[in-house]
């Protein structure tokens, strides 16, 4: 049924080329009707023309089938450019909704191995409608046409073309069956193959400060071995059963000329028969041969087909709900438990708290006590199994992700920045931004010096993934980029891993900027310095929360003063311990929840 559904959308896309895909099937009766000019230009010249002598007769013969040629030739040049149009008007309708898989794939635990794997299949698809095969496809209804024509011509000549016709057919069967296990176990390889060029594209300094580069290479081929070994099988199967059906169809060919003389010298048909019937039989297998050649890329396309379908049904299109008015009051969490998605593990257990509007938050817990699954959950990145994360009252799957999208702050571990400058990044790849909103939102930051120290200050390019700019400059960047426009609820997951002195201060002053203006702002720490402005604490333990109040008590109650560092000579005898954020909770009675 999912599945179903998935197809149901794929048919739809293509549902506005109906009347191109019928104009084509007509088109392609014309060019088969005129594929038989050859057959009867020689059963007329010698039947006629030699017999005669007439030159003029000749001349008329010639003529016309130069214009019934130059039709063909303008009918087949037609055909395959509106198949193209059609895999252009399937791209159209479908790049969206493809990209749309992409990035929300990972968001629903239903990443493929290969991320861009869908955009690949669309391609897939895109150039089998402007290749050959459907052009076969088209032409495989007509071989009965011929057959009938080859039985007017004498009995013999039809059983014989049947019988060539039935091997064909048994040819193609065979291909489908033997080269759909290796086809598919190639795109597996391939897969994996993809995945760790990019995960190698990705570490590449890891790989070069490790020595790692030698070894990675070696896995990656032995991955590509296995992806070249599938695909020379299916090469090997579809080219070999290909050259037999040719061999066969010239041979069967030659055949039909021997049999049509056979003919002639018992005076069963005329002269002009060998020569036509033998052009004849060849026009009708060739759909059949052109279709063996092509099958490879038909049995990929209808692999791609399939995988698109299944992930279109996994992933529904999100729908656009009825428009709400900005948050402006608080931010409610009730009784969310959160699972990674496409898992059942459950990181953050039935976990209630409520900020009113100007409160600050921090998260405080050891590794792996569930606080960057509880900020990815108070932004919309993973709906909770349980429970409801709700603005103004509002929950978060009541808005499209582009309207909520205005109103949160999002700063994550792992900052991403993409390909662009300085100022695309801030506001957040606006086609027509503010520059005034972009310069008080890196204000807000901390990061208006630091940019305009830059070489082209927020018109300097970067590369993907923030290149050219350090961690703590990609951090401060990430910063202004959550923000801008002053969004009511802003999270930040460990936003000062990179940042120096001046950095702690700016991020400080950020949060309480945040707060004055009325919002509110979630902090994620394993540092005291970064719950400077916050009012109120959360700290976390195996996925639960064991205290919620207000900062100084969660404090008292929950640190730890960590041992006292052993005098070193790097360290001296005035080295001082902080207390701990990520030390487990002290045992103590849970705090009363605050407003």
């Amino acid at each position: 049924m999912i599945a179903n559904q998935g197809r149901a959308e794929l048919v739809t896309a293509l549902a506005p080329c109906r009347t191109a895909f019928l104009g084509t099937g007509l088109t392609s009766g014309l060019i088969n009707l005129l594929y038989l000019t050859g057959s009867f230009f020689m059963l007329e010249v010698y039947d006629r023309v030699i017999p005669s002598r007439s030159v003029p007769t000749l001349v008329g013969l010639m003529g016309l089938a130069l214009v019934l040629y130059v039709f063909q030739g303008a009918l087949e040049m037609l055909r395959s450019r509106v198949l193209a149009r059609i895999g252009a008007s399937l791209d159209e309708a479908l790049s969206g909704r493809v990209f749309d898989l992409v990035v929300r794939a990972p968001l629903k635990g239903a990443p493929p191995a290969d991320g861009l794997l869908p955009l690949r299949d669309l391609d897939q698809v895109r150039a089998f409608l402007a290749g050959g095969g459907p052009s076969a496809l088209f032409d495989l209804p007509w071989l009965p046409v011929y057959l009938a024509i080859c039985v007017l011509f004498h009995p013999l000549i039809g059983a014989m073309a049947l019988g060539g016709a039935t091997v064909l057919a048994l040819l193609t069967w065979l291909t489908d069956r033997v080269t759909r296990e290796p086809a598919r176990a190639a795109t597996g390889h391939g897969l994996r193959r993809n995945g760790l060029a990019e995960a190698g594209r990705r570490n590449a300094e890891v790989l070069a400060a490790l020595g790692m580069q030698d070894r990675l290479a070696a896995r990656w081929a032995g991955a590509n071995r296995e992806y070249m070994d599938a695909q020379a099988r299916v090469a090997d199967v579809a080219g070999g059963i290909g050259a037999l059906s040719k061999v066969f169809r010239l041979a069967l060919q030659s055949g039909v000329l021997a049999l049509g003389a056979w003919l002639v010298i018992h005076d069963e048909a005329s002269a002009g028969v060998i020569i036509a019937s033998s052009i004849l039989v060849s026009r009708a297998l060739a759909p059949a041969e052109l279709a063996i050649a092509n099958w490879k890329g038909f049995v990929q396309a209808r692999q791609a087909w399939a995988r698109l379908a299944e992930l279109l049904a996994r992933i529904p299109a999100a729908g656009q709900p009825h428009a709400l008015p900005p948050p402006s009051r608080e931010l409610t969490v009730e009784g969310v438990s959160i699972a990674p998605p496409g898992t059942l593990r459950v990181v953050v257990q039935d976990l209630s708290l409520g900020l009113k509007a100007g409160q600050g938050l921090g998260v405080i817990g050891p590794s792996a006590s569930g606080k960057s699954s509880l900020v990815r959950a108070l932004v919309g990145v993973w709906p909770p199994g349980r429970g409801k994360v709700r603005l103004d009252g509002a929950a978060l799957d009541q808005w499209s992700s582009a309207d909520l999208g205005r109103h949160l702050g999002y700063l994550p571990q792992e900052v991403e920045l993409f390909a662009g400058t300085i100022a695309d990044n801030i506001c957040r790849f606006e086609p027509k931004p503010d520059p005034e909103l972009v310069i008080a939102a890196a204000r807000a930051a901390g990061a208006h010096a630091l940019i305009l120290r830059l070489s082209e200050g927020y018109d300097t390019r970067i590369g993907e993934g923030g290149a050219g700019l350090s961690a703590g400059q990609r951090q401060r960047v990430g910063l202004a980029r959550a923000l801008y426009r002053d969004p009511f609820l802003v999270v930040l997951d460990e936003p000062n891993a990179n940042l120096d002195n001046e950095g702690e201060a700016a991020l400080t002053q950020a949060i309480l900027g945040v707060r004055r203006r009325g919002g509110i702002c979630v902090v994620v720490a394993h540092r005291p310095s970064a719950l400077a402005a916050v009012d109120l604490v959360l700290m976390m333990a195996e996925g639960r929360a064991q205290a919620f109040g207000p900062k100084d008590e969660v404090f008292r109650r929950v640190l730890r003063p960590a041992p006292a560092p052993v005098p070193t000579p790097d360290t001296g005898d005035d080295a001082r311990a902080d207390a701990r954020l990520d030390a487990p909770p002290v045992p103590a009675a849970p705090l009363q929840e605050s407003a």
